[in-house]
C-alpha cells in the first residue's frame, strides 16, 4: 500500500508542475546557458539491502533554472547471490555471482521554486543499459555472462539550501521504475531512490576570488 501512495505522488507532481514548466520554458531558453557538470552517489534498495549507485553527468544549464544532459551510472554496491549448477558428476556445484549494473543516463531538470537560499526542483530522468550477474568483484565484459536490457525512468522531487553563494546542502529523492527483459533482475531494481548532498558551485567560488578577471567580467559576478 505504501509503495503505491509513493508512486501515485510523483505521478501527481509531474502533472501538477507540467503545466507551469512549459509556460516558462520559452523565457529560460532566452537566457545565457552554462556547464552543468557533476559527480553523484544515490541510495536505493535490492533485495531489502541499501545500495549504492554511483555517475558522472555532463549537460547546460539555463539561468539555473532549467539543467538538460546525460551521463552515465553505474551500481557501485556488492549484490551478491549464490546459483546452482549441475557439474558433470551430477552433483550440485554453488557458485556465488555479483549483479552488475550499468546505464547511459538523460536527464531534465527544472526548479520550480527559488528564493536567495532555498530552491526546490522535479528531476525527471531515464536510462538505457545492461545488468548481469558475474563471477568477478570488479566489472568485466565476459561474453559468457548473460546481459538484460533495461530501461529505467525516475522522476523525483530535489531540495538544496544555499549558505554562501559557492556552497550548499542538497537532498533529493525519487522512485526507480524498471522496465526489463529478464523479470526476476527487473522487479529487484524498482525502489525508492534518495541522497544527500554537498553542493559546490565552482564557478561562483571563482567570481568571488577572482572579481577583477576577464573571465569573471565576462560571465560573473557571483550571484545568489
Amino acid at each position: 500500500m505504501k509503495k503505491k501512495i509513493f508512486i501515485l505522488f510523483f505521478v501527481f507532481c509531474s502533472m501538477l508542475l507540467k503545466c507551469q514548466f512549459l509556460d516558462t520554458l520559452h523565457e529560460v531558453f532566452k537566457n545565457k546557458s552554462s556547464i552543468d557538470a557533476r559527480l553523484e552517489s544515490r541510495n536505493s534498495f535490492i533485495n531489502n539491502q541499501i545500495i549504492s549507485v554511483s555517475g558522472l553527468r555532463l549537460g547546460v544549464a539555463f539561468q539555473r533554472k532549467l539543467r538538460v544532459g546525460g551521463g552515465i551510472n553505474w551500481l557501485k554496491s556488492d549484490v551478491q547471490e549464490n546459483f546452482y549448477l549441475q557439474n558433470e558428476n551430477g552433483k550440485i556445484d554453488t557458485i556465488s555471482k555479483y549483479l552488475k549494473l550499468t546505464y547511459l543516463l538523460y536527464y531534465i531538470d527544472f526548479v520550480f521554486y527559488k528564493t536567495k537560499r532555498w530552491q526546490l526542483s522535479t528531476p525527471i530522468q531515464a536510462g538505457t543499459g545492461l545488468s548481469w550477474w558475474q563471477i568477478n568483484k570488479t566489472y568485466t565484459l565476459n561474453k559468457r555472462d548473460k546481459k538484460y536490457f533495461l530501461f529505467l525512468y525516475e522522476p523525483g522531487i530535489t531540495v538544496q539550501y544555499k549558505i554562501v553563494k559557492w556552497f550548499g546542502l542538497g537532498a533529493d529523492v525519487a522512485y526507480r521504475f524498471a522496465i526489463k527483459n529478464n523479470k526476476k533482475i527487473g522487479e529487484n531494481l524498482n525502489s525508492p531512490t534518495y541522497s544527500f548532498k554537498l553542493l559546490f558551485w565552482i564557478d561562483q567560488l571563482f567570481f568571488m576570488t577572482f572579481p577583477q578577471s576577464k573571465i569573471t567580467k565576462k560571465y560573473g559576478p557571483a550571484e545568489w
